[in-house]
């Protein structure tokens, strides 16, 4: 049953990155929903689950995309493990954590991008941080924090909330 949430997960993730988010772009940047997406697999089910998931779903978005296929697969994959191990060390994750983690594990994965682009002499690296990794970025962040609002408003997730007993 998991295996077919999560894939439905994908496919409508990587159809909403591909057809709709090119038109609902702010001040012309694009939310990387597939990671706030992933965070939030790892955080509900574990990093294992937001390991594979990140990595497929990295995997389906740079084949419909003109991203770097490594990259992708490193950032989301990546971004998935480290959520689910935030997920299962902390005691209480707030949304202030997750807002965090979510501009910081944005910001990390634009760097990851713009290493393996491979920026030439005339491109500035400054001016790819303040225009393109931060905004997304703080997009990004925006995006899941009205997600885990959503989230834990409409279903209490007491995964989030507290550490569940034995």
């Amino acid at each position: 049953m998991r295996v077919l949430l999560y894939s439905v997960l994908i496919a409508g993730l990587v159809v909403l990155h591909t057809t709709l988010l090119p038109h609902l772009s702010v001040w012309n940047i694009k939310p990387d929903v597939g990671l706030v997406a992933v965070c939030f697999v790892g955080l509900l089910a574990g990093e294992l689950e937001g390991l594979l998931v990140g990595l497929f779903l990295g995997w389906a978005m740079s084949l419909f995309s003109a991203g770097d296929l490594a990259a992708s697969m490193t950032v989301k994959g990546g971004a998935g493990f480290l959520a689910g191990l935030a997920g299962r060390q902390m005691a209480q994750v707030t949304p202030i954590l997750l807002v965090s983690g979510l501009l910081v594990a944005s910001i990390g994965g634009g760097l990851v991008t713009m290493w393996a682009a491979k920026l030439s002499e005339q491109q500035n690296i400054w001016w790819v941080l303040q225009t393109i990794i931060v905004p997304q970025a703080c997009l990004d962040a925006v995006i899941g924090g009205i997600g885990y609002w959503l989230l834990w408003s409409r279903f209490h997730l007491d995964r989030l909330a507290t550490e569940q007993e034995l």
